[in-house]
């Protein structure tokens, strides 16, 4: 079915859910003070952060949300597990189509875990802002919010499925892009004046620079060529398109988006905490302290090479070229692949992890000269986001086109 949808379909598809599931967000959960509940958390760092995945839901509380989070958390814990339960590996591995199903049904129970778990601690959290707060409004708020959660998964398995693009990504794209607009109207009050103007000038320069090394290292790749049992002695006649592609940034912006919003979970802690003693040491770790820096770093180095491990595993690539009857150029097959792999993957993780550092530093560092918070609103992660999502969108049209245009010639 999927294939007989024309390309305006499947857009019009994409944009309509879309519109939807950004109208939702504004639908509020009833029997919420929301203007006092919205003044009371506008500074707090941890809903800000997850108001970048939302679009603005956890200030809203709107009825989606919640919205993509529950399944963004379900897959990455699936994903993990996976590489821990034996029998969830042969589910995604061996059991072709119908073993991915099964993975994908467990997702989304897990996803309905999740959401009722968050929800109901979203109930417990907003305790001071309902009008009257009891057991009936706990169960309404997590009905609704589960419910809204749900229908949001639904939806990114409708975009994947008959629309244009990952559902998921595209959900997250659009809460991204809907926040940029408030972000800007923040200056607009100083636009005539002279420093405000450069400044914008600069951060303008600075915002296309940083979309050029974005999609430079999100692109770029470490080729790997292989030797095919026909080519065997012929390696002067290597092919240059056989090769495994090693992408520099293996984990994408996701050991970015789990080193944030650690950090910002120590100034929360700080603040619930009594002890004197413990929040001056958790203080050593906020921005601009002698700590922080140092583990942020590790942070994200750690969420890289875990990624790049649940992404790409060197020792079944060294399986499939051997069942392929293809090996690496003056590499032994077996352990020695399998060891020269895993070097280049070290290696590559390790520079894609500090390039991932170097950016997150940008916003701090154009608000010590400019004093605008202006990127520190959009968000470095988020810019690694749009692009990404972009990227991959522009890829699968461009995929859909060439596949239509072939079966065209096929038909004549």
């Amino acid at each position: 079915m999927t294939s007989t949808i024309q390309l305006k379909q499947k857009i019009f598809i994409t944009t309509f859910i879309l519109i939807i599931a950004r109208c939702g967000i504004f639908i509020p959960v009833p029997g919420i003070d929301h203007n006092s509940f919205y003044d009371n958390i506008a500074q707090n760092e941890i809903i800000n952060f997850l108001n970048i995945f939302s679009g603005g839901g956890f200030s809203t509380v709107g009825i989606f949300a919640l919205g993509i989070v529950p399944y963004i958390n379900s897959s990455i814990i699936i994903q993990i597990l996976t590489n821990i339960f034996p029998e969830l590996e042969k589910l995604q591995k061996e059991e072709g189509e119908l073993g991915r199903q099964k993975i994908t049904q467990i997702t989304r129970y897990l996803t309905l875990a999740w959401a009722i778990l968050q929800s109901g601690a979203i109930s417990l959290w907003i305790k001071p802002y309902v009008f009257n707060w009891n057991q009936s409004f706990i169960l309404n708020c997590i009905l609704t919010l589960t419910t809204g959660s749900i229908i949001i998964m639904w939806f990114s398995e409708i975009i994947t499925e008959y629309g244009i693009g990952n559902g998921a990504s595209l959900l997250i794209f659009q809460n991204i892009v809907s926040g940029i607009p408030k972000v800007l109207l923040k200056y607009t009050n100083n636009i005539y004046n002279k420093e405000t103007i450069y400044n914008f000038i600069l951060l303008s320069l600075v915002f296309i620079l940083m979309l050029i090394i974005i999609i430079l290292v999100q692109e770029g790749k470490r080729k790997v060529l292989i030797l095919s049992a026909r080519q065997l002695g012929k390696i002067q006649e290597l092919n240059p398109q056989s090769y495994i592609p090693l992408k520099l940034n293996q984990g994408g912006v996701m050991p970015l988006v789990f080193a944030s919003a650690t950090m910002t979970i120590v100034p929360y802690i700080s603040q619930i905490i009594s002890n004197t003693n413990i929040q001056q040491l958790l203080q050593l770790f906020y921005p601009s302290h002698i700590f922080f820096l140092p583990l942020y770093s590790i942070l994200i180095i750690f969420f890289s090479y875990f990624y790049s491990s649940l992404v790409i595993n060197p020792e079944d690539i060294g399986k499939n070229l051997k069942k392929m009857g293809a090996s690496i150029p003056g590499i032994r097959p077996g352990l020695e692949t399998y060891k020269y792999l895993k070097n280049i993957l070290n290696k590559i993780t390790f520079l894609g992890a500090i390039f991932l550092f170097i950016i997150g530093l940008v916003p701090s560092f154009l608000f010590n000269i400019t004093h605008m918070t202006i990127f520190k609103g959009l968000g470095i992660t988020s810019l690694l986001i749009l692009v990404s999502v972009a990227i991959d969108t522009a890829k699968q049209i461009q995929t859909y086109i060439i596949s239509q245009q072939y079966d065209n010639m096929m038909g004549e």
